[in-house]
């Protein structure tokens, strides 16, 4: 964890959802912005569900929510039917609709899905306990596809490239936010 401005990057699923503590490592650190990753070892499967992890029960994450007044939220999804969709959900839909209109700037060979209704209902992030929706502020959850997190068979330049523009629209989002 680390407390720097008041947006933070939130990954709560790292190791278990390839890249997205690493992702949110870099977008904290080129924008200043806080952090609180969760990284599992490799031999540890376990997904909580973000609305089942609650900050009475993690007091380093209730700090976090406390500091920051809003959040973006990485995940990582595997999906056949969505494999170049970014999902902008979280509950605060002026944010994620001002993230999703960044990201389509940068990402062009993905599809930005910000509207709610075209977002699966498990992918969603709007549970009023997740806790990108917890901060004075609110919060975006983005679920990513592999080939924009460059892991697996998606690692060549081509696909690190795309991740280095997510990265930057990231770092650029949060300080505007700021």
């Amino acid at each position: 964890m680390a407390l720097r401005s008041r947006v933070g990057f939130l990954a709560l699923h790292g190791g278990l959802e390839p890249g997205t503590a690493e992702l949110a490592t870099d977008a904290a650190a080129a924008s200043a912005a806080s952090l609180y990753a969760v990284v599992q070892p490799d031999d540890l499967k376990w997904h909580v569900p973000a609305h089942q992890v609650a900050p009475l029960d993690a007091p380093s994450l209730a700090a976090f929510l406390e500091h920051v007044d809003v959040v973006v939220s990485l995940h990582g999804y595997l999906r056949a039917d969505l494999r170049t969709s970014v999902l902008v959900g979280g509950a605060s839909r002026v944010l994620a609709l001002e993230l999703g209109r960044r990201l389509r700037a940068a990402l062009p060979d993905y599809e930005v899905i910000d509207d709610l209704e075209q977002i699966p209902p498990d992918l969603r992030g709007v549970h009023p306990s997740n806790p990108v929706n917890l901060t004075r502020g609110g919060g975006v959850q983005l679920e990513l596809p592999h080939p924009v997190r460059s892991i697996g068979p998606f690692r060549d330049a081509s696909y690190r490239r795309h991740l280095s523009a997510l990265t930057t629209a990231l770092a650029g989002y949060a300080a505007s936010v700021t």
